[in-house]
């Protein structure tokens, strides 16, 4: 079972004031409705999802390359090679 999206379902369901069965059947219905649980049997997908999660979160988050490559691209990055000339130079 994925249990990356039994806590996110879980934490979705209080959110929402689900408790006790009404929250657990949020949380398995949305999984077999995503396919990712047939019944209480985990599925192929649901064993992909939980083991494409490990692969990326012992990677770090996505997030930092993309952090790079916008800071990288910035229209204002090579601004300070400039602001040195409008000084004076002491020599």
């Amino acid at each position: 079972m994925p249990e990356f999206l039994k806590n996110r379902l879980k934490a979705e369901a209080a959110s929402r004031g689900f408790t006790g069965r009404r929250a657990d059947r949020y949380v398995y219905g949305a999984m077999n409705n995503m396919g990712a649980m047939r019944g209480n049997q985990v599925t192929a997908k649901g064993e992909r999802m939980q083991a494409k999660h490990e692969r990326d979160t012992k990677a770090g988050p996505r997030t930092s390359v993309a952090v790079a490559v916008r800071e990288r691209n910035h229209p204002h990055k090579n601004l300070g090679k400039y602001l040195h000339r409008s000084k004076k130079s002491p020599y």
